[in-house]
């Protein structure tokens, strides 16, 4: 089958059409009609080549839902057939024997299939290929294809760092960023059981985070003056913060996890973390069990991505608006239509 891809050929270049035939399905492989696929900050990170990684000709895209076309003959029919709405998200495969892998943190493989980084391989395409059909998870019947996009990597980032640095339901949590990120981590912390409190630069954003889910809401110009309050903290936002105050807005042993990516290096004092014996800590998109966790989690508690979804025909329009910051929250691009 003909794969219809939506190209770059240099950096920050707009997208042409490009068609090529994919190699013979590997044992292992599945290959997945794309219906939807997210617009992430890393794909425009990619796009515009921010740290040199790039491959041009590329194909971006990380965050795909569609249906599977065809599986490699050791797929394991139990879990994975002809039909089955799935998604395909930031890591499409990994060796299975590494240390990593055999301890169930797949996303840590030295050879992960990182699929935005692929070169032509993306998920702005009618069809995507996963190197492993066990980073291939099914979608909830009652989540739509639009809202579940975001989760494979935005929602799996955020689902990663609470599972994964232990958040407890009887934590006090802060959200800094009421984002792409941002706005799932409010709906799943709160789902979670947490208090949550919800910072921005912005009194405007109040509104929108009690709406996912904050119970609280404090304006960043307010943080210097608030001391001992957090368990832990989920920075959201790609950009410098006074990590100090951050510090000193956390209890006794709080961690403040970033999953934004600063622009600078981190500059503490040793004395904002070492009594208290408080963390720095980060988080990524999560292995394939975390991702299906919170597929399910989502599905359980009604936990909805809210989007902006364009045709692929607007396909450069979504890129721009997401490269900008101004999306409310995830852009997601429909390739089943040429008209919305």
């Amino acid at each position: 089958m003909t794969v219809r891809a939506h190209a770059v050929q240099h950096a920050s270049g707009p997208t042409q059409i490009h068609e090529y035939e994919p190699p013979p399905l590997g044992p292992l492989e599945v290959d997945v009609t794309v219906t939807h696929t997210g617009i992430c900050q890393t794909d425009v990170g990619i796009i515009d080549d921010h740290h040199g990684a790039a491959r041009f000709p590329l194909v971006a895209g990380h965050e795909a839902v569609g249906v599977v076309r065809a599986v490699g003959s050791a797929v394991d029919p139990r879990h994975l057939s002809v039909g089955r709405r799935v998604g395909v998200g930031a890591i499409a495969g990994s060796c299975f024997r590494c240390e990593w892998c055999l301890t169930g943190a797949q996303h840590l493989c030295p050879e992960r299939d990182d699929t935005v980084l692929r070169g032509m391989g993306g998920t702005f395409a009618s069809q995507v290929r996963a190197s492993d059909w066990r980073h291939v998870p099914p979608v909830p019947d009652v989540l739509s294809s639009q809202e579940a996009a975001p989760l494979l990597c935005a929602g799996t980032t955020v689902f990663n760092a609470i599972v994964g640095h232990d958040v407890h339901p009887t934590h006090a949590v802060a959200v800094v960023g009421i984002g792409g990120l941002g706005h799932i981590a409010l709906q799943v912390l709160a789902a979670w059981g947490c208090h949550v409190t919800a910072i921005s630069t912005s009194d405007d954003k109040a509104e929108a985070a009690h709406r996912f889910g904050a119970h609280a809401f404090l304006n960043s110009r307010d943080l210097s003056r608030t001391r001992d309050r957090f368990d832990f903290i989920l920075d959201t936002v790609g950009a410098d913060l006074p990590w100090d105050d951050y510090f000193a807005a956390l209890r006794p042993r709080g961690k403040l996890c970033v999953v934004g990516v600063p622009t600078s290096a981190f500059t503490i004092d040793p004395i904002s973390i070492l009594p208290a014996e408080k963390s720095l800590v980060s988080a990524v998109v999560g292995p394939p069990s975390i991702t299906r966790r919170l597929l399910d989690f989502a599905a359980l508690h009604d936990i909805r991505p809210e989007v902006e979804v364009f045709a692929s025909t607007r396909l450069d329009e979504a890129i721009d608006l997401v490269r900008k910051g101004r999306a409310r929250y995830r852009a997601v691009v429909n390739f089943t239509t040429t008209d919305t």
